[in-house]
């Protein structure tokens, strides 16, 4: 009789042995739906699961709720649907890659995981996360026939990195903070996109955007950069800061070749700690900048707008140069020479070509007035603060794009 209820439970034990054997291999590979099946009793799968270039058709995860390493799909051409009733988390990379014929992408409970890497996804046109992806450390999705990123909604994230999807028409998030890199550039000329609770980041590049909405910014403690969007107009209405606060020069400001650029708005933005330039905007005519007192590198305008409002300047430490096409008044600017502006000085009004740059050390005032050598000017210019300012860019003050 002993003997007999012993067995039914070294049954069991036994299962459930196998079954944790099975849930904690340091990597599951799934080439069908009978390997996805045979996770179905893990409700913690502690190592990574992938699906190599072999997996194919329709293959659906259910059961898992949590991923404890990687969920890497890399090269798998003949995969046409991927999908999850179950997973929550994936505590690793998210790796989707050259998956030239996957058409659905549906992870039904999926709100955690610890970076997205998606590229060449040409087919997939939508995202099937109805949880939303709330949480996730870096974020890099290029490549893709995405229309909109819905289903992509987070709370946290330290890189943002959106570049080559050329159907992307939309993007929002409610993101507070952006610790690292945000990148947003080459997507569809149509995109629009709203961060309306960020109200800190690091580095910020925008290109070939048809609106930016970024009401609740007040500090960027890198660069910010605005390069051949499509937007009409620009405001940042709670930002004060740019650059960082212990780093000196690190953290210019940028507005190029934006061309449809008419009305640009930052009526509390007070210092800039690196390069400011605006320039190559055709269409903006009216530049202010009022509360603007400290500018720790050099100042570059260049385009074919009135004279600047820049009333609040009490330290420019680089070089200045100021060029329209239209006639300003550098007069007023004069009177900063070598007193409030630290480097090379350069105004030139109603000039046929508003260059953008500073030159050599020649010190000009008006359309026609003569070079003049400044050998301190020539010294205390510092390119290097702007080149520094840049470098998340890839380069000091990118001219015209």
């Amino acid at each position: 009789m002993f003997a007999q209820l012993l067995l039914p439970a070294f049954a069991v034990l036994s299962i459930a042995t196998a079954q944790s054997t099975g849930c904690s291999q340091a990597t599951a590979t799934i080439n069908s739906q009978a390997d996805a099946t045979a996770l179905a009793s893990c409700t913690t799968f502690a190592g990574s699961i992938l699906l190599p270039s072999t997996a194919a058709g329709v293959i659906s995860i259910d059961g898992p709720q949590q991923i404890g390493g990687d969920f890497i799909v890399d090269n798998a051409t003949t995969l046409t649907s991927l999908s999850s009733s179950s997973i929550a988390s994936i505590s690793g990379i998210f790796h989707l890659d050259s998956l030239t014929v996957l058409s659905t992408l549906s992870f039904t409970d999926l709100t955690e995981v610890g970076s997205i890497e998606w590229s060449a996804l040409p087919v997939l046109q939508q995202l099937t996360f109805p949880s939303f992806i709330k949480k996730a450390k870096d974020v890099l999705i290029t490549n893709t026939f995405l229309s909109s990123l819905d289903g992509i909604n987070l709370d946290t994230v330290e890189t943002l990195n959106i570049n080559n999807n050329g159907r992307l028409t939309s993007f929002s998030t409610q993101v507070a903070n952006i610790t690292g890199l945000l990148n947003i550039e080459a997507n569809g000329k149509s995109l629009d996109v709203e961060f309306p609770n960020l109200e800190t980041a690091a580095n910020m590049t925008f290109r070939n955007c048809s609106s930016i909405s970024i009401p609740s910014l007040k500090t960027v403690n890198g660069s910010l950069g605005f390069y051949g969007n499509y937007i009409t107009s620009l405001a940042a209405p709670n930002l004060t800061t740019l650059g960082s606060t212990t780093e000196a020069n690190t953290g210019s400001f940028a507005l190029v070749a934006n061309g449809m650029l008419t009305n640009i708005s930052f009526p509390q933005l007070s210092s800039i700690a690196g390069a400011f330039q605006i320039a190559n905007n055709t269409g903006l005519y009216n530049i202010s900048f009022p509360d603007v007192s400290q500018v720790g590198g050099a100042i570059d305008f260049a385009g074919n707008f009135s004279t600047p409002d820049l009333t609040g300047l009490k330290v420019v430490s680089g070089g200045f140069n100021m060029q329209s096409t239209s006639v300003i008044d550098c007069d007023s600017f004069d009177k900063l020479n070598g007193n409030v502006i630290q480097g090379v000085y350069d105004c030139v009004s109603a000039t046929a070509d508003a260059k953008s740059g500073l030159s050599g050390s020649s010190t000009t005032s008006g359309s026609s007035a003569k070079a003049t050598t400044s050998k301190a000017a020539a010294v205390s210019f510092g390119i290097n603060e702007a080149v520094a300012g840049f470098s998340v860019f890839g380069g000091l003050l990118q001219m015209i794009l």
